[in-house]
């Protein structure tokens, strides 16, 4: 970084020599305006492609128009609009990208500026500036030359996307072109998005929750459903998408926000909207690239993926305890202990292995040495012994034994009684 700022310096003093100084030659000047104008040149592109392929879908899904007359594939044609409809959002965020760099970028450009002149009043009129003034000002610069590099490298990104955008519209110009769809749409008008938010106006149903313009606090801030497209056209005309206008105004059910694109759809729409949210649902599964355009991820009849279903269904809470358990070492650690940053403790090692080159290894045994060695015994565990100090006695007494003779056999036999006891002596 150090080195960085000195050269940047060195450079700007060596043009101040020989004319007069622009820090803004410093950086690619070609590619801030390059970039913003391909994107909106692509944008306006792609939205006069969807206000045709609009028209066309409006006059073609017109109850009016007899069926032997809708001869064009408008399956095609749907999912032509749908397309573009992408396309649209997707140059929308890289606009809105650039110029947030853009805005980076001048900003940066002033405080280079404003830098240098600094570094100039301090350099220029001394002979010797002390290192700790001077130092950290070449640093600054240099992170700020960092930065402009870096957001010229995130424009050159973006343009790139935007190129790499194109082919997905290159298909399906080959089967519309601009000339089938002017045959097609005849004398019929082509409306833009500003043009048909002005011709609608007005409230509508005042027995529903409406939010106005005029009594809502960043009105133009609100989370519109279905990504600002108007949910009754898209299933009263068979999918087609029209862009809502909020000034009608802003439907409110169940806690959700709804446009619509004209007075008579915001009527019919709050009759019954929690019918129309289902058709749209419906509409969605036939249509699977209407989840991303109409950002319809928390709806669980369309989410695939519970996962998906089960943290987009909770409403999403402003403030939430969370805690974060890591690994002590999440990264394996490779310590050497021999290392050593003192470089006068390096020489002394050094010093030691070369000395221990010319030193020889001696040994010798003595009287009083030579039983200075490891010994090893081996000696029995001891037993397991037990003593007893006294002794159980125990007296018997004799155990009485009778014997009788002559109970059975003959009748009238005398019975004879015999005693068998034996003595404990025995």
């Amino acid at each position: 970084m150090l080195i960085t700022g000195i050269l940047l310096f060195n450079k700007a003093s060596k043009k101040e020599e020989e004319e007069e100084v622009n820090i803004n030659d410093l950086i690619v000047k070609e590619v801030l305006p390059v970039t913003t104008k391909s994107i909106e040149k692509e944008l306006r592109v792609t939205q006069s492609l969807a206000w045709k392929y609009t028209a066309l879908l409006e006059k073609l899904t017109d109850p009016d128009v007899q069926p032997k007359q809708c001869d064009v594939p408008i399956v095609l044609l749907r999912q032509a609009l749908y397309n573009v409809r992408q396309h649209e959002v997707f140059l929308k965020m890289l606009l809105a990208d650039a110029d947030l760099c853009t805005k980076h970028i001048e900003i940066l450009q002033t405080e280079l500026s404003s830098q240098m002149k600094l570094l100039k009043e301090t350099v220029q009129p001394k002979m010797a500036v002390p290192t700790a003034t001077v130092f950290p000002l070449f640093k600054v610069l240099s992170k700020l030359w960092s930065g402009l590099q870096d957001e010229a490298e995130l424009l050159n990104i973006l343009n790139n996307i935007t190129l790499n955008l194109q082919p997905f519209l290159a298909s399906q110009a080959k089967i519309f072109s601009e000339s089938y769809l002017d045959s097609l749409l005849e004398a019929s008008q082509v409306k833009t998005d500003e043009q048909r938010m002005t011709e609608s106006s007005g409230i509508a149903d005042v027995s529903r929750e409406w939010l106005l313009p005029e009594t809502t606090a960043s009105f133009n801030e609100l989370p519109q459903q279905y990504n600002g497209v108007c949910g009754y056209t898209l299933v009263s005309r068979d999918g087609l998408l029209l862009p809502g206008n909020p000034h009608i105004g802003v439907l409110k059910h169940k806690e959700k926000l709804y446009v619509f694109s004209s007075k008579q759809a915001a009527l019919n729409f709050s009759s019954s909207p929690d019918d129309f949210v289902e058709k749209v649902a419906e509409k969605a599964k036939c249509s699977p690239e209407l989840i991303q355009l109409l950002k319809l991820h928390q709806f669980s009849c369309v989410s695939p993926y519970s996962e998906v279903r089960e943290s987009l269904l909770v409403k999403p809470f402003t403030k939430c305890e969370s805690g974060t358990q890591t690994d002590l070492h999440p990264m394996e650690t490779n310590i050497v202990k021999s290392y050593e940053w003192n470089e006068w403790e390096l020489r002394r090692k050094a010093l030691q292995l070369v000395d221990l080159r010319t030193k020889v290894t001696h040994s010798m045994q003595t009287d009083l040495s030579h039983l200075r060695r490891e010994n090893a015994t081996q000696t029995w565990l001891p037993k397991d012994t037990a003593c007893q100090s006294k002794r159980d006695g125990e007296s018997n007494v004799p155990k009485p034994q009778i014997y009788l003779a002559g109970l059975r056999g003959q009748r009238n036999a005398q019975v004879v009684k015999t005693n068998l006891t034996r003595s404990v002596d025995e």
